[in-house]
């Protein structure tokens, strides 16, 4: 049994925190060259030899815990319902679980629900099931590894998601795609709906405002019959966002200015759809309202540039200005997702550019996909 192996690891650990021998554990219960086996997982010690050296260890061993398979079902689907799922199935019980034989699926279910994806410690895997280890991989983000080891669904989804986040929008479009059909195949709405989403993504941050929109619109028609009210935002909030990037705050504005508790972002964006639109003082109350928001210097610096814009109207010849925003920049570069920092890229091009700096423009694009 995977179970008794897995104890073996647990009898290990809890040794060498002690920083214990193996003759004084085993004294009484074992020899410690079958103690040796049982650490390494090549010996299934009986279950009352697995009590014995974990009660002696100060631990108590479950020998069969609940069944955590509605937890894995909602991650494995891509349900939004995992975290509700886990927060009630596995967090009550954490600490019993984690010497039983489910310690590697508390481990794992742990990294998904606080999206650290931080792998397990290598001296896991020998004791990890195939798919424990595809997934163990797909934390590490040896991606390919994987897919060769359990083509799940929720792999591809992943995969697509980290290489959005990377900026590599058209591999991550052809990820995206096969995991969406994958997903289809074996019937996960929700995570079709969140293929579909970050697919829109990506030709949004291309600035390919059709395709966009002909993901959106799919995307759209999911969340309604799934009833997923916070994908619906996500998905309105997306649309307006690329309509400003593009230069179009008129369609925009609609969506930001109609928000009954709008967030920090929302502020911003409705800020600068003013500013564009040349509504400075509507744009200047925006501020405001979001300056008791912020969360972050970077969000202040945000505003600060907004605000700087509008009280300044000789701010592209501003060596104050261009400080500012130059690195307000470059810590959105080191902080954020690609696609997120190209939205403020329209500045610094104006700033390169009113200044003459072209080879540091020329040197910026490379980094982005071109609109």
């Amino acid at each position: 049994m995977r179970g008794a192996r897995i104890a073996g690891l647990l009898i290990r650990q809890a040794r060498l925190r002690r920083d214990w021998s193996q003759d004084g554990l085993c004294l009484g219960i074992c020899t410690p060259s079958y103690l040796s086996k049982i650490e390494q997982g090549k010996a299934e010690p009986s279950p009352e030899v697995t009590e014995l050296l974990l009660r002696r260890l100060g631990l108590v061993w479950i020998p069969e815990p609940e069944d955590l398979k509605p937890c894995w079902n909602a991650l494995l689907s891509g349900s939004p319902g995992f975290f509700l799922c886990y927060e009630q199935l596995v967090l009550p019980q954490q600490e019993r679980l984690a010497c039983s034989p489910l310690a590697a699926d508390i481990l794992l279910l742990a990294a998904f629900y606080t999206d650290t994806m931080q792998p397990l410690s290598e001296e896991w895997e020998p004791f990890l099931s195939t798919r424990q280890l595809a997934l163990q991989r797909a934390l590490q983000g040896r991606w390919d590894e994987a897919a060769r080891l359990e083509p799940l669904p929720l792999l591809s989804s992943l995969h697509g998601k980290a290489l959005y986040t990377k900026g590599e929008y058209t591999t991550a479009i052809e990820v995206l795609r096969d995991a969406y059909r994958s997903a289809a195949d074996a019937g996960y709405p929700h995570m079709m709906l969140s293929c579909r989403i970050l697919i829109g993504n990506c030709y949004s941050d291309l600035g390919r405002m059709e395709e966009m929109m002909t993901h959106f619109s799919v995307a759209e028609h999911l969340a309604e019959a799934l009833g997923d009210t916070d994908s619906l935002a996500s998905l309105r909030y997306n649309t307006a966002a690329t309509q400003l990037q593009l230069g179009q705050p008129e369609k925009a504005l609609p969506y930001f200015s109609s928000l009954p508790h709008p967030s920090f972002l929302d502020l911003h964006k409705l800020a600068i759809c003013h500013e564009q639109l040349g509504h400075r003082e509507q744009a200047l109350a925006a501020v405001q309202q979001a300056e008791s928001l912020t969360a972050c210097e970077t969000e202040r610096q945000m505003l600060a540039l907004v605000r700087y814009r509008l009280e300044h109207a000789d701010y592209l010849h501003d060596s104050a200005y261009g400080a500012q925003l130059l690195d307000c920049f470059r810590q959105l570069q080191e902080t954020y997702p690609m696609g997120f920092t190209r939205f403020h890229l329209q500045w610094v091009l104006a700033w390169y550019k009113a200044n003459r700096q072209y080879r540091q423009a020329c040197r910026l694009l490379e980094e982005f996909p071109v609109i």
